[in-house]
């Protein structure tokens, strides 16, 4: 029976544990046990790259979409703005308007309020 004892560059070196055998014959394992932990490496390497990949494109769409969010809410906070500035603006002109109308009636005759019950008798 073999076991394995020690590890230089990827080889194992096996020693006997037969009673008769006092020579130490270092023997490399076959190149098909040597290359499966490298492609098994290569493997779980590629798996990590492709999930870290996966990871940015995720975090690369939240951002573009954090920005466009962002654009969206400085446009809409310019156009409300805008309307608080429009909406004084009319608030301003109305009461100018509703001024000008009350001179107007006032000055005239006909919106002249009359007393009904002296003008009966």
């Amino acid at each position: 029976m073999e076991l394995p004892l020690t590890e230089e560059d990827g080889t194992f070196t096996n020693i006997s544990l037969a009673d008769d055998s006092a020579e130490y014959r270092p023997r490399k394992l076959s190149s098909k046990v040597e290359r499966a932990p490298t492609t098994m490496m290569n493997a779980d390497m590629d798996a990590v790259e492709a999930e870290n990949q996966v990871e940015l494109e995720e975090k690369t769409r939240l951002i573009n979409q954090v920005l466009e969010l962002q654009h969206t809410l400085e446009d809409l906070s310019a156009r409300v703005d805008a309307v608080k500035e429009e909406n004084l603006k009319l608030k301003s002109e109305n009461q100018v308007l509703g001024q000008y109308i009350e001179n107007l009636m006032s000055a005239s005759s006909v919106f002249q309020t009359t007393d009904t019950k002296s003008k009966r008798k």
